[in-house]
C-alpha cells in the first residue's frame, strides 16, 4: 500500500449528514476505491486486482436498506464487474473515460437527479461526477484535486474500507444504520 497522508475530514460533519439524507444511488469508481489501486500480473500476465470483504459488506448494506449502488470505471473491467455481480450489483459501466455522460444515463434510467446521487472517485476521470453528485465522497488517498472536491473523505484508502466508511454514512444519515445492526448483530 502506498504512503499517504491523511487529509482533515469533515466525518460526520452536519454538512455530510444533511446531503447523505437524501442520496438514493451511490456510484463508485472501481480502481482506488474499491481496489487499492494496484494491479498483480499473475505468471501469463493476467491482472489481478484486490477487493475488500468489509466494503463487500457494505454495498450488501446498502442493498437492504432500499440505497441503490452501481459502478463507473474509466476501464473495461471483468474482475470489478464479477465481484460486484457476486453482490448483487448487476450496474456495471466499464470503459468509459468521459463519466458524467454515463451517469447522467444512469440516473435517468432510475428517474433521479444529481442531489439524490452519491459518487465514491480517488483520480482526475472523477472530476466531472464529483462536481455534480448531491455527496461527493473520496477515499483518504485520493487525488489532492478529488480530496478539495469531496464534500465527505473517509478516514481509509481505497480498497481497504473507504467504500464501507462511506455506507456507515450514508445509512446514518437515514437513520438506517441501528436497524440494520439489530436486525442482522442481534
Amino acid at each position: 500500500m502506498r504512503p499517504f497522508k491523511r487529509p482533515a475530514r469533515p466525518g460526520l460533519s452536519r454538512r455530510a449528514l444533511a446531503l447523505a439524507r437524501d442520496v438514493r444511488l451511490l456510484v463508485l469508481d472501481v480502481d482506488g476505491v474499491l481496489t487499492d489501486n494496484r494491479l498483480w500480473l499473475d505468471e501469463q500476465g493476467q491482472s489481478l486486482k484486490c477487493f475488500s470483504i468489509p466494503d463487500g459488506m457494505g454495498l450488501k448494506l446498502l442493498e437492504r436498506a432500499g440505497i441503490e449502488v452501481a459502478a463507473l470505471s474509466g476501464l473495461p473491467n471483468h474482475q470489478a464487474e464479477e465481484r460486484l455481480r457476486q453482490l448483487g450489483v448487476t450496474a456495471f459501466h466499464g470503459g468509459h473515460l468521459r463519466k458524467l455522460p454515463v451517469l447522467e444515463r444512469i440516473l435517468s434510467e432510475r428517474g433521479l437527479d444529481f442531489p439524490h446521487l452519491a459518487y465514491m472517485g480517488d483520480d482526475w476521470l472523477d472530476a466531472a461526477p464529483m462536481r455534480r453528485a448531491g455527496l461527493p465522497m473520496a477515499p483518504a488517498d485520493a487525488q489532492p484535486e478529488i480530496l478539495r472536491l469531496a464534500a465527505w473523505v473517509s478516514r481509509l484508502p481505497g480498497g481497504h474500507g473507504a467504500v464501507r466508511d462511506a455506507v456507515r454514512l450514508l445509512l446514518t444519515a437515514q437513520g438506517k444504520r441501528e436497524a440494520l445492526w439489530r436486525d442482522i448483530a442481534l
